[in-house]
């Protein structure tokens, strides 16, 4: 026996037209799961966050600055958004980076919000332009801020500032803190600040008569030996020759280590 034809209680002429989509019409749970992905992207800032990670692969803290929320507030959206299946992320040490899944959902999402976007904005061809203004504008700002704590660090040169200290201070991710870093300074930050420490400290020589132990501590070092071996390998020759041989003339008070200074610079040679 066939199956029985489905009456319309009103004929407008589109009887076959209706008909063949009656029975996609009739599955509530394909159209509940459509309903709860339209839900899920009904939030601006999510639906932001959505977009950036269909181009991108980054950590909290850049997202984030990205788009100007806090990382609580992110953190929320991405759990949504994974929880979903429309985003995906991976460990790299301490880092957990995001980007958009590789699924078929993902790509039609996106490119329904691309073209919708291309529609409200008055001038199409003019987004690229834009969105590499927006990058520019975001190195030029990643590059201030690094200064800012170069001049920072230089202010702390008695301390010893760790990674992840500057990265909760600062609010940028260590590993972009690191990279941006050798970017604008052409080296590493331990690198390039263990040579502000030792000019400092060989300034320090010269215009005090402060213990190799004291400067040693002014610039950071809590272990003399370990300063000691340091100042020889950036200039040569031990702290305690460098104030000698720079200063040949001045009074012997000033020239000569303390006995504990250089018996401490005698073994560090060895």
């Amino acid at each position: 026996m066939g199956k029985e034809e489905r009456k319309l209680p009103h004929s407008h002429g589109e009887k076959d037209e209706l008909l063949a989509v009656s029975g996609s019409a009739s599955d509530p749970e394909g159209f509940s799961k459509a309903a709860d992905l339209m839900r899920l992207l009904g939030d601006p800032a999510r639906l932001r966050i959505f977009w950036l990670l269909c181009h991108c692969e980054e950590c909290v803290v850049n997202i984030s600055s990205l788009v100007d929320m806090t990382s609580p507030a992110v953190s929320h959206h991405l759990r949504a958004l994974r929880e979903s299946g429309l985003v995906t992320s991976r460990r790299d040490g301490r880092e957990v980076f995001y980007r958009a899944a590789e699924t078929e959902t993902s790509r039609l999402l996106h490119g329904m919000i691309e073209q919708v976007m291309e529609i409200s904005c008055p001038d199409p061809p003019g987004i690229d332009a834009q969105r590499a203004r927006e990058l520019t504008e975001y190195q030029a700002s990643q590059a201030a801020l690094i200064r800012e704590i170069h001049d920072y660090l230089l202010v702390n040169l008695d301390r010893q500032v760790t990674i992840e200290h500057l990265s909760e201070k600062f609010h940028i991710n260590p590993t972009t803190l690191k990279k941006t870093f050798r970017e604008v300074y052409g080296n590493s930050l331990a690198a390039h600040m263990k040579e502000h420490r030792m000019e400092h400290a060989a300034r320090l020589l010269l215009e005090t008569s402060s213990s190799i132990s004291g400067i040693a501590a002014q610039v950071g070092y809590r272990n003399q030996s370990k300063f000691t071996a340091g100042f020889r390998r950036q200039f040569g020759m031990l702290p305690h020759e460098y104030r000698r041989n720079a200063l040949p003339d001045v009074t012997l008070s000033l020239t000569a280590p303390d006995s504990e200074d250089a018996e401490q610079d005698s073994g560090d040679a060895e």
